[in-house]
């Protein structure tokens, strides 16, 4: 731009924010405004020239660069600009390679950024393919324009070019008012009464916005990389006019009926009753304003309350109350509403909302340009400002219409989708266009029906998720008892090896016969169908006659640990109505209060062994209870799980997850009071294969389990999450003799699995999912190779066991949407002993099923379908947790820091010192030897960096603990009741802490004076303080000028406090300095004390 002298006016607010955001993300497209059009016949070079200079006369913002005046910026207008029409003759390529190269310039143009600073900010290029054929492609900076704009640059375009072919002058009128006039206009009406009745409204309706959390296919990246691509989309006429009616009918305007629609849309995969979307709104209510090029597009946030699962018809009254309210605060830019309610500010997203709904509806013209036919190029949109943008518009002959792909119908409305690659997959896109589809058409047939009621999904993919993947029924023996199919082993196999603890053995046959004088001996002491027997032996084969003979009197077990608290002991003795308890002499000292029978099965064994040897008659079917067994309840009370024998065979017999043969060695290494016993126990038994023991103490001493495995050729093993985990760190090679190595329990860390695979893989690796409510396990996952999916995959439902993923409404849910998981078939337990509330709240009748009385089990867990049909675990809903409005699954911060090298293990938990104070508390076990505690505060600060580069900052524990190692439940699982409370070194101390270097004293001095703070410590959190973005541009530009460096806004969101600023700006002061530190002399430091 020339030198000559240029008019100087303030920026719009609009304008402000943009330049700030080109300030904070320098040289980017992402606010580029392409068009691009196919020009066929004959093409007046000369006019078509003439006309873009008259329209750049025309407008001053097409004149229009910015300039910065403390920290602000300021319109810049020159006189007069000519526009340069840059021609590329492409005339000489052959056709084919005319298109590629074509396309790579239109590419290429699209993705310039433009200089704010030095302009001009409209390019036109012009494509020469043949005399016949050209293409226009026009690029604008969004601070000058909007989509209104678009349809004036377009009506000029047409009429100049038209006047200037005949040599015409311009017919059009000279603009009553200019852009900048705008601006002025409104930086005077917008202050006092007006502006803070403006605010107050905003305020109200804006106050505690919750971050909309949609589901998406990778993880969001801590900055935000604006990488976009886009579907289209087509609404027939038949359904858009039924849409009308109803908006007819219920008093509202198109537009509100569909952003009804596109809320209950995201309403629905979200879970989220509170809805925000940024709608863009001309902005222009005065006529003398409607025929500028200009950028006066404002964004409304349009704040939709969805709870209480309305009718569509009660939301559309919400939603009009909501759309007309915004409308009539519609003056107050979006910009000073950021910067007066100042929300939770970072790079991973957008502030106050994250999904735009736009229906465009700005006038537009068709191009009509003599002797010439336009077409449109279908330009692939590379970027996006936001997670999802949903536009739409109607079918006209206007020139909005040449944009898009080849369209199936001529009437009703045409729209695209734009999303942020980063988040999602193009199929997921196609999967929520479909959804946003069927919601609408069933809108249209029942507007009575409740949101959450609506269909959402196809007949084909209820099928799929309700049917095909859950495909799982085989048969199995389902009328016989557990004994009875062990009584059917023996005759098979009488001489094979059935138990082997502590290099004792037994075969079949005699384990048959001990445990059938248990069971006369039980019946003697009154056992019979569903007496519930306490049985209390360390692991042994005393423990597995024990089980045996209980069956076979027809009782029903109870597993009791030993190492449990004496009171809790008691209260399962209690709870249970234990009537006959079975233990061994040295754990008798654990039950002296209890006044029912006790047989002792080592002390007494001498009487027992004079019962007779066959095998006892029981009236029992396999409906019959097998064990009951106690899981810690929620209220700190332990609930038992009584499970038919039924449920067990399911899980052991003719399973589809695994193949068991009377040639396999079954480890037994779990606790008998953990459901994953019954996998070990009776999956040997029922299938003729061998059972063998191995001590606590050894599956706790990784190589000492490694050599047991070997020497005692153990070819199945079933390990809990956290000891897979810890085995696989330590012994890698461990499993490379097994036949099937299953883990699972808890959330995997995929690292260890990856090691796994490369050190060693059993034949087969499986992960497996499972309640105790479903008997042992649910569903299994094949691991071949690691999954792409965040977390691993609990893969497909076992055989003869059905999973549905439901939404708090009992409606399946969409494939990548989160839900929660319900289990049905043959593996349910009966109940919750004696505890009918609970196991009324847990499991219901099952709705999908044809069969009547089918129950449903409701895990608690959180679930999502992958593409692929298998399922993917989200955590508990309950280890969800809400901080500042955030959303976060601890899980997710867990994974994260297991990366960090130096962590071996980690926990991440939720304290709450303060009523409504939370904060997470990260717990770490580390690689290396314990660190010092005057190294802990360090280490600390550098985990806390770590992750800051790793995760948004609300996800950022602000307490760290070091353990020596985490503690287990009896289990094997995490016990985060157990985990310590965090002493305060542990703390980012938030507390005041006055500046100690001279540069931590002028840039605490500069905050001050910008923030209008008396004081601010070295700790203080700029946006935390009420700094905004453009507040942040002032403080950049007086950082600049107080150390004369260069320092860019995007350092101040990633060192929000004097302390980290100051590390920066000392670096790039040396640097710029080009001093060597250790070099400087006495003077020079004391003068800048660094």
């Amino acid at each position: 731009m020339s030198s000559e002298e240029v008019f100087v006016f303030p920026a719009s607010f609009a304008q402000q924010r943009l330049w700030f955001l080109d300030q904070l993300i320098p040289d980017n497209g992402i606010y580029n405004v392409p068009t691009v059009i196919r020009l066929t016949g004959s093409l007046k070079l000369a006019a078509l020239e003439q006309t873009f200079n008259e329209i750049v006369l025309r407008h001053e913002t097409l004149r229009t660069t910015f300039i910065v005046s403390d920290g602000q910026p300021l319109q810049a207008i020159a006189p007069s600009l000519t526009i340069p029409l840059s021609v590329l003759d492409l005339q000489q390529l052959p056709d084919d390679e005319q298109e590629v190269k074509a396309k790579s310039i239109i590419t290429a143009e699209i993705e310039r950024p433009f200089d704010l600073s030095s302009g001009p900010l409209l390019r036109v290029t012009l494509l020469v393919l043949s005399k016949t054929e050209h293409i226009l492609l026009l690029n604008m900076h969004h601070i000058i324009c909007d989509d209104w704009s678009m349809g004036v640059l377009i009506r000029e375009l047409g009429t100049l070019y038209a006047a200037f072919a005949q040599n015409q002058p311009s017919p059009l009128l000279e603009l009553p008012l200019q852009y900048a006039d705008f601006a002025h206009w409104q930086r005077e009406w917008l202050q006092g009464e007006v502006l803070q009745t403006q605010l107050a409204y905003w305020r109200e309706q804006l106050n505690d916005i919750s971050i909309l959390h949609l589901p998406t296919d990778k993880p969001r990246p801590a900055i935000q990389s604006y990488q976009g691509s886009t579907q289209f989309l087509e609404l027939p006429l038949k359904l858009i006019d039924a849409l009308e009616k109803l908006s007819q009918q219920e008093g509202v305007t198109l537009f509100m009926t569909l952003l009804a629609a596109f809320q209950t849309l995201l309403y629905r995969y979200t879970h989220q009753e509170d809805i925000a979307v940024g709608s863009p709104i001309a902005n222009r209510n005065h006529s003398e304003i409607e025929g500028i090029i200009g950028f006066f597009v404002n964004s409304l946030v349009l704040r939709s309350n969805l709870s209480g699962n309305p009718t569509f018809r009660e939301l559309l009254g919400r939603v009009r109350e909501v759309t007309l309210g915004a409308y009539s605060h519609q003056d107050l830019p979006f910009e000073k509403l950021v910067e007066e309610l100042h929300p939770e500010r970072n790079l991973s997203h957008h502030p106050l909302f994250q999904v735009v709904f736009g229906f465009q509806n700005a006038p537009m013209s068709a191009l009509e340009l003599p002797g010439l036919v336009p077409s449109f190029m279908n330009i692939d949109i590379k970027k996006t400002r936001f997670d999802l943008e949903l536009h739409l518009w109607k079918c006209s002959e206007d020139f909005r219409s040449l944009w898009g792909g080849n369209w199936e119908y001529s009437e009703g409305l045409r729209g695209v989708m734009v999303y942020n690659t980063d988040l999602f997959d193009k199929a997921t896109i196609s999967r929520m266009v479909e959804h946003f589809k069927t919601l609408l058409s069933a809108i249209v047939a029942n507007p009575e029906e409740r949101i959450a009621n609506l269909p959402l999904l196809s007949e084909v993919e209820l099928h799929q998720v309700l049917v095909e993947w859950n495909n799982t029924q085989a048969d199995y023996p389902q009328d016989k008892c557990i004994h009875q199919l062990f009584e059917e082993k023996v005759q098979q196999y009488p001489d094979s090896i059935a138990v082997n603890f502590a290099n004792e053995q037994l075969t079949y046959q005699e384990l048959n016969t001990r445990s059938n004088k248990l069971a006369h001996h039980l019946q003697k002491s009154g056992v019979c169908s569903e007496v519930l027997v306490g049985i209390c032996i360390s692991q042994s084969i005393e423990m597995i006659v024990g089980l045996l003979g209980i069956l076979k009197a027809g009782g029903t077990y109870v597993p009791l640990d030993p190492s449990y608290p004496q009171e809790r002991l008691n209260f399962m003795l209690e709870d249970a109505q234990v009537s006959v308890l079975l233990t061994q002499e040295n754990l008798l000292k654990h039950f002296e209060g209890f006044s029912k029978p006790i047989i002792s099965i080592d002390k007494d064994w001498e009487i027992i062994t004079q019962e007779k040897q066959d095998n006892p008659e029981s009236d029992l079917n396999s409906d019959n209870l097998a064990y009951v067994i106690y899981t810690s309840g929620s209220t700190g009370k332990p609930k038992g799980v009584a499970v038919p024998h039924k449920a067990v065979n399911r899980l052991v017999c003719n399973a589809n997850y695994i193949n068991l043969l009377p040639s396999d060695k079954v480890a037994q290494a779990s606790n008998a009071s953990f459901d994953a016993a019954t996998f070990e126990i009776w999956g040997a038994l029922l299938n003729g294969a061998q059972l063998v023991g191995i001590t606590k103490d050894v599956t706790l001493s990784p190589p000492e389990f490694a050599l047991q495995l070997r020497e005692k050729g153990i070819n199945i093993l079933f390990l809990t999450t956290a000891l897979f985990q810890q085995i696989a760190r330590d012994v890698p090679q461990a499993f490379t003799s097994l036949r099937y190595l299953l883990f699972g329990g808890e959330t995997v860390d995929k690292r260890w699995v990856k090691k796994i695979i490369k050190y060693g893989v059993p034949k087969h690796l499986i992960h497996v999912y499972g309640p105790t409510e479903n008997t042992t396990f649910s569903s299994y996952y094949y691991v071949q190779d690691l999954p792409l999916a965040t977390s691993f995959p609990i893969g497909r439902p076992i055989t003869n066991t059905q999973t549905y993923i439901l939404d708090a409404h009992l409606q399946p849910v969409p494939i990548g949407v989160t839900g929660e998981l319900y289990m049905g078939g043959e593996g349910l337990a009966r109940e919750y002993l004696n505890r009918t509330e609970l196991t009324a709240e847990h499991f219901s009748t099952h709705t999908f099923s044809n069969k009547l009385k089918t129950r449903l089990y409701k895990t608690g867990d959180l679930a999502r379908y992958l593409p692929d049909g298998n399922i993917e675990f989200l955590g508990r809903i309950d280890n969800q947790v809400k901080i500042r409005g955030f959303r976060i699954e601890l899980s997710e911060i867990e994974a994260v820091l297991n990366q960090h090298p130096a962590v071996r293990e980690t926990v991440v938990i939720v304290g709450e010192d303060v009523p409504d104070d939370k904060y997470l508390v990260a717990y770490v076990v580390l690689n290396q030897e314990q660190i010092a505690m005057q190294e802990v505060q360090g280490f600390a600060s550098l985990l806390r960096q770590f992750l800051k580069e790793k995760l948004p900052e609300y996800m950022v524990p602000s307490a760290y603990v070091i353990l020596e190692s985490l503690p287990l439940t009896h289990n094997g699982k995490v016990d985060r009741r157990a985990l310590p409370m965090p002493d305060t070194i542990s703390f980012n101390n938030q507390d005041y802490v006055a500046p100690r270097s001279q540069v931590e004293k002028l840039l605490a001095q500069i905050w001050a004076k910008v923030l209008g703070k008396e004081q601010v410590g070295i700790h203080d959190n700029f946006f935390e303080l009420g700094g905004h973005s453009l507040l942040a541009t002032q403080l950049t530009s007086r950082i600049r000028d107080t150390f004369q460096i260069d320092l860019p806004v995007r350092n101040l969101f990633e060192a929000p406090t004097v302390e980290q600023l100051s590390r920066y700006v000392d670096t790039i002061y040396w640097t710029a300095k080009g001093i060597d530190k250790t070099e400087t002399t006495e003077i020079q430091r004391e003068e800048v004390e660094f």
